[in-house]
């Protein structure tokens, strides 16, 4: 419901801008004061311009420091790059095509504090993820200073708000341990595998589609880009920018994380068995630090054996980890993931229509 509140604000605030007037910016660049011919029609403020961008995204979700839409680990800010084509069609209104390329980031170990007993969970789960996206976005944006004239006479600085729809491509990958919980070497140690495809929430047990309505998600998603954005007029032609958006997702698996443990047993992939729990595993794959299981997991936890009811095999878990039952949470699958994208973007316009006064 937050993030309807935020989109309708959203909404209300373009609308709030698109019908209010702006005081007319006084003067006009002194190429514009040379030209004899009518630089007020419709026609005039139209342009066309193209760039590029550096950006980082950040991630919230069922990996994030805190249960807040604001909470984010910056120390997982990873650079990314893009380009983008725009079209001004009026005093405030453009429209663009923009790709993206960035990285997500999550993991328990650095982002859960074993010390806050809200955290405790997420410490012991020991989740980590690494998603490489690749985004599509058609987006308006909307000027808070109109310019009735031509892009020369455009203002200094202006701020502005976007909105629009994208197409992203994503891939959750996880890091493979050295060995197994039984110390068992393990083929791809140390590599970034993708987790889609091993179905660690149970995604492709006959079992849990038909009991839990539990689905494969598709690497293929939609999302709805909202955010702000100032401009500085570097040149007559170049322009510099910084913007911040939310992309609101509608799915919960952008960290391969969001629904029950299952039974071992239904998973029929070995790597999907270790990628599915790794509460037990004595160091942190990404940092290879050592996990604290004399003063934070084992007294909050303890061992229990259960036999799957798949397999037949004997597995030994964490309670609350690692085998099927109601309350034995992975992740939050009441709300979607997000993920924000900074951005520092160049624009070349490469010029205009200008138009003569027609006489009578």
């Amino acid at each position: 419901m937050k993030r309807i509140g935020i989109l309708l604000f959203l909404l209300i605030i373009i609308q709030f801008l698109s019908d209010s007037a702006f005081a007319q910016r006084k003067g006009n660049n002194l190429r514009i004061s040379r030209y004899k011919g009518s630089i007020n029609t419709y026609a005039n403020k139209r342009h066309l311009a193209i760039g590029g961008m550096i950006n980082s995204m950040n991630y919230f979700g069922d990996l994030a420091p805190k249960s807040k839409v604001t909470s984010t680990d910056i120390s997982f800010t990873r650079g990314g790059f893009g380009a983008f084509v725009e079209y001004r069609f009026g005093t405030r209104l453009s429209f663009g095509s923009y790709l993206t390329h960035g990285t997500l980031r999550g993991d328990d170990y650095k982002s859960a504090d074993p010390n806050d007993e809200n955290a405790k969970f997420r410490y012991i789960r020991n989740l980590q993820f690494r998603n490489r996206i690749a985004e599509l976005a058609l987006l308006a944006k909307i000027d808070v200073l109109s310019n009735r004239g031509t892009y020369l006479s455009r203002p200094q600085f202006n701020g502005y708000i976007f909105g629009g729809i994208a197409g992203i491509y994503h891939n959750p990958k996880g890091k493979v341990p050295e060995t197994d919980i039984n110390g068992n070497g393990l083929e791809k140690a140390g590599k970034w595998i993708a987790l889609q495809p091993l179905g660690t929430e149970g995604q492709y047990s006959e079992y849990y589609q038909d009991t839990f309505n539990v689905k494969p998600y598709s690497k293929w998603q939609i999302s709805v880009p909202l955010g702000v954005g100032i401009t500085y007029r570097l040149t007559t032609n170049f322009d510099i920018s910084f913007e911040i958006g939310y992309r609101i997702l509608f799915f919960d698996h952008i960290d391969d994380v969001g629904g029950l443990y299952v039974d071992l047993g239904a998973l029929d992939d070995r790597m999907a068995k270790i990628m599915s729990d790794r509460s037990q595993e004595q160091l942190a794959v990404v940092s290879g630090d050592q996990r604290d299981f004399e003063g934070t997991i084992l007294p909050n936890t303890s061992y229990t054996t259960y036999t799957s009811k798949f397999d037949g095999e004997s597995y030994t878990v964490f309670g609350g980890y690692g085998h099927e039952h109601p309350d034995n949470t992975r992740g939050n699958s009441n709300d979607n993931d997000i993920y924000i994208v900074t951005s520092i973007k160049l624009t070349y316009i490469l010029g205009g229509t200008f138009q003569n006064a027609k006489f009578r």
